[in-house]
């Protein structure tokens, strides 16, 4: 599986707005804090705001806000709402395997392992954890600087 860009920036979206998650953040902002092209932000928000993860708030003050707490976000939740599946090979997309040669395929056994490795890892792994991750991450480079590190 290749992650799109598409995905990636919706992942890049839901975190901003996960760490800034007491205010309101314009499309302008989050691509210039995560330093990502705004009109691809822009086809990627309609998706999240229809799947009911983001909501849009209008005015002087307005931007884009998550619906839920970080840790209601799988990585899986928010990569499948953007690619639709995720699974490795398009024989796996549907519930109920449609392939004509999956009875005689030797390497069917191998995608379903794939498959579910990938699954393993993405739907256990929530926005919150990503958010501590880059708490970390910042607080350990702010600590490098020679900065005092944020609570």
């Amino acid at each position: 599986m290749k992650v799109s860009t598409k995905s990636r920036y919706a992942l890049y979206l839901m975190m901003a707005l996960a760490l800034h998650e007491d205010q309101n953040l314009s499309v302008k902002t989050v691509a210039a804090m995560e330093g990502i092209s705004e009109k691809y932000l822009e086809q990627v928000i309609p998706v999240l705001v229809r799947e009911g993860y983001v909501k849009s708030v209008r005015g002087a003050k307005g931007g884009y806000h998550l619906t839920k707490q970080p840790d209601d976000y799988t990585v899986g939740m928010i990569l499948r709402t953007v690619e639709g599946s995720i699974a490795p090979v398009s024989c796996l997309d549907d519930e109920v395997n449609q392939c004509s040669r999956c009875k005689q395929c030797v390497t069917l056994d191998l995608w379903e392992q794939v498959d579910r490795a990938i699954a393993n890892v993405v739907d256990h792994v929530t926005l919150a954890d990503l958010v501590d991750k880059q708490r970390r991450i910042d607080s350990r480079c702010r600590a490098a600087e020679g900065q005092r590190p944020e609570n």
